[in-house]
């Protein structure tokens, strides 16, 4: 037994810790944007990393939510992710070119559709790297490219988002950290702020067996991902996923519950 004392004790420090974050990060600065700028956004580029493309892209997972909660309603979305990568990582402008990104899709029976588009994208969600907005060196990058990237976001007629990612699994503490600096710039820079990394807090805290990330603690599992979807559908359509019969090959009893965890989130964060 006192050879079992030490797991023991780490488990519920992190426990604490984990409760600890999530009573931190209510106390967080609040957003001061509550909604994208534009009601149900036709189009979105999903500007970021792993985070994003893991289990199939975050971007496909949005695309079903929303096929079912918007009979009818037609959405266009392209994910450009760089493995690793911060918000200076991408050169954003470069993606608005006419002609280029979204000149073209694929449809039923992967037949290649070219697209005359007025307008290429209503929305821009964006995410720096997990650790840049906290790290020493980093979290001036993090600041100054969340003005650029946002300004060259504008420029083409778009409305920049920020994606706030989630904690570490063995770092709950990053949830506040992350929560309050994806919050500050948004209130910085007049931006939306989509609170992914709040919902991860929530779930756990709720239903702690639930495994959220993958082996190396960092990027999602399926559930994750799915949860992380379910908060940008909420966030952007300020419509409840909750019901939903898309779960990403989830049960339905846990696929409702991370349903029910964004759609809480959302509220909880965006209150005016």
């Amino acid at each position: 037994m006192p050879s079992l004392f030490p797991a023991r004790l780490r488990g519920l420090l992190a426990f604490a810790l984990l409760a600890l974050a999530v009573c931190q990060a209510g106390a967080q600065t609040k957003p001061k944007v509550l909604d994208a700028g534009i009601a149900n956004p036709a189009s979105a580029i999903y500007i970021g990393n792993s985070f994003f493309y893991y289990n199939n892209s975050l971007h496909g997972h949005v695309g079903q939510l929303i096929t079912e909660g918007l009979p009818g309603f037609r959405h266009r979305a392209t994910s450009v992710t760089i493995s690793g990568s911060g918000f200076d990582w991408h050169d954003v402008d470069s993606y608005f070119r006419p002609n280029a990104i979204g000149g073209y899709s694929f449809g039923p029976n992967n037949v290649v559709s070219f697209n005359k588009l007025d307008k290429l994208f209503d929305v821009a969600i964006m995410m720096d790297c997990s650790q840049c907005p906290l790290h020493p060196q980093l979290k001036s990058v993090f600041t100054e490219y969340a003005r650029k990237n946002s300004e060259t976001v504008r420029k083409h007629g778009a409305k920049p988002v920020f994606f706030m990612s989630w904690a570490y699994q063995d770092a709950p503490e990053m949830t506040a950290q992350l929560a309050e600096a994806y919050t500050r710039a948004g209130n910085d820079n007049n931006v939306f702020v989509i609170p992914a990394g709040l919902a991860f807090a929530r779930s756990i805290q709720q239903m702690p067996a639930l495994n959220l990330y993958a082996p190396d603690k960092r990027h999602p599992s399926l559930a994750g991902t799915y949860l992380a979807a379910c908060t940008v559908y909420a966030s952007l359509f300020k419509k409840s996923p909750v019901g939903l019969t898309y779960n990403a090959g989830l049960s339905p009893e846990i696929a409702r519950h991370l349903q029910t965890v964004a759609w809480e989130t959302v509220q909880a964060y965006h209150q005016p």
